[in-house]
């Protein structure tokens, strides 16, 4: 019980009780409109179908839904009166519905045409069942769509935030890990558990990017949210750095790997060099950590302390940085072998501080925001022109008021 109550706001848990409830509504409406003879139970089913986790995804699903099924109604009715069923006609008429169901563009809904023709053309009175499955199906459809328009969906933006955060928390353990083991003799066996554990996050970046997709998706359309592109955009930019980053991290085990590999029965790096480049790894860990923070922090107050935070951090770990080059390449002099990889070990930690630079955060906020303002005037040109008269009267107003005033 204590486990179902700390999951009640769980997606799967949250869709179930909405999904379940919008059928039962739709199933009592169908049945007040349409009568029991025979009972209505397709738009139960539709409703099951519409009603998603997110209020963009319900208005997409219900309206896919209901043009398949007139497709679907439209092709079998034409196909009764010509040529009535048999087993060419029922073949022509599923290949026909396909295809018309791709022109229609119902996505996935393309084999509810093909099952809605089949229902109709094997019934002799095709045009009552015809008219019965489209009202079942727009009942369903409705219902669905006015309970997530009365009941709204949540808004999934803090669970994709902590989803980031676990993901930033993982990649800081690893750095941690990384920085732990580099002291000592580190094995070959050791070593390549580190680039399992390294090759585990790109299993991570895919869950978070659902997880993202859904919060994408709960603040279109949802008059709660009052900043929904912002938050994307923010939220969206911040997946993409630590995939980057998370991809580097990889690589830099690789790397650390192969040195083992070399190394078998010797330090991977001399003491001083592997003092400084665990005080590297700890400010890597730090400025990750902090990031995560940065991008998923709604409060502006906490924010600015994560911005100061991850600055410091950042700082902190070029001057580490400096340091472990400069130790390096005398150790190089005195020591050539494998010294590709501890360019490429230098080179992986430039990439990661250069990802999670602030200055970058803010022109990649910046450009995505140019982008999608561009796209949407690609996309609704008249839009976009109502919208700018509008701004223009609103400013006349504004003007004329002020004058007035004075």
């Amino acid at each position: 019980m204590v486990k179902l109550v700390q999951r009640r706001h769980e997606p799967v848990v949250v869709q179930t009780v909405r999904s379940a409830t919008a059928a039962t509504l739709a199933y009592v409406a169908a049945l007040w409109l349409l009568g029991d003879s025979p009972p209505p139970l397709l738009a139960p089913l539709t409703a099951l179908l519409v009603v998603q986790v997110t209020l963009y995804a319900t208005l997409t699903s219900g309206v896919r839904r209901v043009n398949a099924v007139v497709a679907g109604v439209l092709i079998a009715v034409g196909f009764s009166a010509l040529v009535g069923l048999s087993w060419w006609s029922l073949g022509l008429l599923i290949i026909s519905a396909l295809v018309l169901g791709h022109v229609v563009r119902v996505n996935e809904f393309v084999p509810e045409v093909a099952i809605s023709a089949m229902l109709v053309l094997g019934v002799s009175h095709a045009t009552d069942l015809a008219l019965s499955r489209v009202l079942e199906t727009v009942i369903g459809a409705t219902v669905g769509l006015l309970f997530n328009t009365v009941f709204l969906p949540p808004v999934w933006v803090e669970s994709a935030g902590e989803a980031i955060e676990e993901l930033a928390g993982r990649m800081r353990a690893l750095l941690l890990d990384l920085a732990d083991e580099i002291g000592g003799h580190t094995t070959v066996e050791r070593a390549a558990a580190r680039l399992h554990q390294a090759r585990r996050l790109d299993h991570d970046v895919v869950q978070v990017d659902a997880s993202l997709i859904r919060a994408e998706e709960s603040v279109r359309f949802n008059p709660r949210v009052k900043e929904g592109l912002l938050s994307r955009i923010v939220l969206r930019t911040g997946l993409d750095t630590l995939e980057i980053c998370a991809v580097v991290l990889r690589v830099t085990a690789r790397s650390l790997t192969d040195l083992a590999k070399e190394r078998t029965d010797e330090p991977l790096f001399p003491p001083a060099v592997a003092s400084a480049l665990r005080e590297l790894f700890l400010h890597m860990a730090g400025a990750v950590d902090s990031y995560a923070v940065l991008i998923t922090t709604q409060i502006s107050t906490s924010a600015e302390e994560a911005e100061t935070f991850l600055v410091t951090e950042l700082s902190a770990a070029r001057t580490s940085r400096e340091h472990v080059a400069e130790l390096l390449l005398a150790t190089v002099r005195e020591h050539p072998r494998q010294w590709q990889l501890h360019g490429a070990l230098l080179a992986e930690v430039d990439r990661v501080l250069d990802e999670l630079d602030v200055e970058k955060r803010s022109m990649r906020l910046a450009e995505e925001l140019d982008r999608y303002s561009t796209e949407r005037r690609d996309r609704y040109p008249r839009w976009d022109r109502l919208q700018r008269r509008a701004r223009r009267l609103r400013d006349l107003a504004a003007g004329a008021l002020r004058r007035a005033g004075r």
